[in-house]
């Protein structure tokens, strides 16, 4: 296994995590099967204590989780330095049968864990605990899902090899690729953009007519959306390249680590857009989502219009 001290630093966390949540999953269990808000018994008052250990326990991995996905990429980023061939983290994800895989499941898993949080805080502002049989059935599906990252994640790592060549990420990223991102390139870019931009209309309207499902739903089709638009055109324009469309090198500081910004701009926008199906949100989350989702679509125009005043002409 490839043992760089963040490397390192991942895998001890990983190992917390299995322990401590294997400990939240016994108790979440025990919680879903017998928790009764209505009895006064000692069962149920034991349940309820165990209730706030196994909340902490979860809130403390979750949060800790969804903070590290960007320590992840910085990771990967960063080793890419010492495996030859790779140019960015796009090069450390291709060189394993893992990575892929992984790569997709910690954005889901990210979405899922922002989710449970966010039933916890609902269920802890309420006297009633309602929700609190439901978050211990959905941690009870999350445990898995956390366990499958942490798999992956450590056979990623095991796999990686130092000297054997990788691709970079201009071969990866790139029509005559073999990789299954090579099928991407058959969209037509101007459709994809065309559809970003509409698809944010979607979410604009439903902010404004305080639609919630249409903003909801509007905002779950943005992920993908803005990824592909990402790839296909906006990247090349970050990067002054018409055939640079990596969405790893955005992360590097040769361009400011503006990628942090997207990414970060994207989550937050979509989550809390997403979110707001599941439950009535405040005005204030409906402004946040709206306010960074338009931050994102000004940030990634605004590279197209300065590169078309700098150069006159589109890429």
């Amino acid at each position: 296994m490839l043992l760089t001290p963040e490397v390192l630093t991942i895998v001890i966390l990983n190992l917390l995590f299995i322990v401590f949540g294997s400990i939240a999953f016994v108790l979440s269990l025990k919680i879903f099967l017998y928790w009764n808000r209505d009895a006064t018994s000692q069962k149920q008052y034991k349940l309820e204590k165990e209730s706030f250990l196994a909340t902490t326990i979860i809130k403390f991995i979750f949060g800790l989780k969804v903070a590290l996905f960007l320590f992840f990429i910085f990771i990967l980023d960063k080793i890419s330095n010492v495996i030859t061939g790779a140019m960015c983290a796009a090069g450390v994800v291709d060189a394993t049968e893992f990575g892929s895989f992984l790569i997709v499941l910690k954005v889901i898993n990210i979405y899922l864990f922002a989710l449970w949080l966010k039933i916890n805080a609902q269920d802890m502002r309420d006297k009633e605990q309602s929700y609190t049989k439901l978050k211990s059935l959905l941690y009870l599906f999350l445990y898995l899902f956390l366990i499958i990252e942490i798999i992956l994640e450590t056979l990623m790592f095991n796999a990686i090899e130092v000297d054997k060549i990788v691709s970079c990420c201009g071969s990866i990223y790139s029509s005559s690729s073999n990789s299954a991102i090579a099928s991407v390139f058959l969209l037509d870019k101007f459709l994809v953009v065309a559809f970003f931009y509409l698809n944010y209309l979607f979410i604009a309207l439903g902010y404004f007519l305080k639609k919630r499902y249409i903003f909801a739903f509007s905002n779950f089709v943005f992920i993908p959306v803005s990824l592909l638009a990402l790839i296909l055109f906006f990247g090349t324009y970050i990067y002054e390249l018409p055939s640079h469309h990596c969405p790893f090198c955005i992360l590097q500081k040769e361009y400011y680590h503006i990628g942090y910004i997207i990414y970060f701009l994207l989550f937050v926008g979509t989550f809390l857009g997403i979110s707001i199906s599941c439950f009535k949100n405040s005005a204030a989350e409906y402004k946040i989502s709206f306010l960074f989702n338009t931050l994102l679509v000004v940030l990634l125009s605004f590279f197209v219009i300065l590169y078309y005043l700098k150069n006159g002409v589109l890429l």
